[in-house]
């Protein structure tokens, strides 16, 4: 009987620790990561991003914008190319610079800004470049560029005369270790210090540098007659690097593609293309939390894909938003980089602008001016009410705010429900299993049961139905006949330790393609 008392509890204590990790499992389930990113199921329903009209970056005086990227303090920095343009004179068909009369650009190239108000903290870049295309800034500030002209990258740092260090043979093209044709793009491994560079406009490759910019390895090739191969590129023209899936992301741009390869190994991984991109797709950037962000080209005559923005999911490449200027039109936006809390910086070589976005909730609490009304945004929904008082001319853009908000509501329904009713599972197990008790004791006592147990012997039910109803004992109940009749449980000691352990898993998303057009000859940007 003592032992039949002690397997009830080792049982009962088994199935309490179960529902623990039932419960543990699910609340990790919707608040910690899912392949080491946080969970954004939920906000992905309802993420959506607009222009930020009252920000006043589409007044300055550039040139054409070629790189865009934030720096370490979250400052936006615009490379761009003063008064120098690419055009069709700018090179021979052996891709030679034709222009180096005009010297290098006069005007300060690089230009750090407030993201907040475009006030300008800080210029450089003066009389070091003939035509600036790619940017990005490393973990410890210091700049990354490409220069198309002299088919040079250059490390800069922030407050730096000279570059501190420079890879490739000023204006000459070429296809060997020590030589870039057009390079577009750089991006630096924050872990390892690793150099990822796009080599370009004539080469279709992307090649890997140590810190002190020795050569490891490169990967690519020309994109093949038909279907465009993985691993093939047609002008690599942005780079995204992903640390937390130690991959690299290519802006595939004629092919209208994006591919991502392994960082240590150039294995290709998986390509993300939609018929949305359109024939071109000129940049990609990732903010950390599983979001993935791309510009695409003008459409060719005949065709009717917009230019626009994009906000992916990494995971799986499905297309969560697109995006669109408010004020002006995007001619050919050249880059793209997004913030951690989702405030995207879009720089077009045409229109020679730089626009922000920011996603609603952002917004939210911000006083804007839309049409000449000034609303102060306490809560959205009354946003709505006034703005549609204010200014019937709206009304549409509303309506689409009206219309996240919903499935903002409807999505945070689906998750509550979703949760009470796993968490009401093991309480049901559990009810089952008293019920079956209670059916049990009847069965092996008959009517009379009840009487004959104890009412100090260890109830279950008993606190349940007052002290006027009868107890259950545990030692009876597992008695194998109806003559025993000990009192209550002998005096158990139990010691244990348990130990829960949390994995994080994760798995490859199906990759989205679709037939390229017909190939068509790319244009200079």
């Amino acid at each position: 009987p003592t032992s039949q008392n002690y397997c009830f509890i080792c049982f009962l204590v088994l199935f309490l620790f179960l529902a623990c990790i039932f419960f543990l499992s699910v609340k990790s389930f919707f608040e910690k990561k899912v392949m080491n990113q946080p969970l954004l199921i939920c906000s992905w329903f309802n993420f959506h991003i607009e222009e930020a009209v009252e920000w006043p970056g589409l007044d300055l005086k550039l040139g054409q914008v070629s790189g865009l990227a934030l720096d370490p303090e979250n400052n936006l920095v615009i490379f761009h190319r003063g008064d120098h343009v690419w055009d069709e004179n700018s090179f021979d068909s052996k891709f030679v610079y034709q222009q180096r009369g005009l010297g290098p650009i006069e005007q300060n190239t690089i230009l750090v800004l407030n993201p907040s108000n475009a006030k300008l903290l800080h210029s450089m870049g003066r009389s070091l470049f003939y035509l600036p295309h790619g940017l990005s800034i490393d973990k410890n500030g210091n700049y990354w560029v490409t220069d198309v002209a002299l088919h040079q990258v250059f490390k800069l740092g922030a407050h730096d005369k000279e570059p501190l260090l420079i890879l490739g043979v000023a204006l000459q093209p070429g296809s060997d270790r020590n030589h870039f044709c057009q390079p577009t793009d750089v991006a630096v491994d924050p872990i390892t210090g690793s150099i990822y560079i796009s080599d370009g406009y004539c080469n279709s490759r992307v090649i890997q540098f140590t810190p002190k910019g020795l050569y490891v390895m490169q990967w690519g090739e020309e994109t093949s007659l038909g279907r465009a191969r993985p691993g093939q590129f047609h002008i690599p023209h942005s780079l995204a690097l992903i640390p937390d899936f130690s991959q690299l992301c290519v802006a595939d741009r004629e092919n209208g593609r994006i591919q991502c390869f392994k960082l240590e190994t150039g294995e290709f991984i998986r390509e993300i293309k939609h018929k949305s991109f359109g024939r071109e797709l000129f940049a990609v950037s990732y903010v950390p939390g599983g979001f993935l962000f791309a510009v695409n080209g003008m459409p060719y005559p005949g065709e009717a894909e917009p230019v626009q923005g994009f906000v992916m999911n990494f995971s799986t490449g499905e297309i969560i938003d697109t995006f669109i200027p408010l004020r002006k039109n995007f001619e050919m936006p050249h880059d793209v980089v997004a913030s951690e809390d989702k405030t995207v910086f879009v720089g077009d070589v045409h229109a020679r602008a730089v626009w922000k976005f920011a996603s609603l909730e952002k917004m939210e609490h911000r006083s804007v001016k839309k049409a000449g009304i000034e609303v102060q945004e306490i809560k959205e929904s009354e946003t709505i009410v006034e703005a549609r008082l204010k200014n019937p001319e709206s009304t549409d853009h509303l309506k689409k705010q009206e219309k996240q908000h919903l499935v903002q509501q409807a999505s945070t329904g689906v998750s509550f429900v979703l949760i009470t009713t796993l968490l009401i599972i093991p309480v049901v197990v559990l009810l089952a299993i008293l019920l079956f008790i209670r059916w049990r004791k009847t069965t092996v006592y008959g009517a009379d049961g009840e009487h004959k147990l104890d009412s100090s012997s260890g109830r279950i039910l008993g606190k349940l139905r007052g002290k006027g109803g009868g107890g259950l004992n545990l030692g009876n109940f597992f008695a194998s006949h109806k003559g025993y009749s000990r009192k209550g449980f002998d005096r158990l000691s139990t010691e244990g330790s348990d130990q829960e352990k949390d994995e994080d898993d994760g798995t490859d998303s199906e990759e989205e393609c679709s037939a390229p057009p017909p190939p068509s000859a790319p244009s200079s940007s």
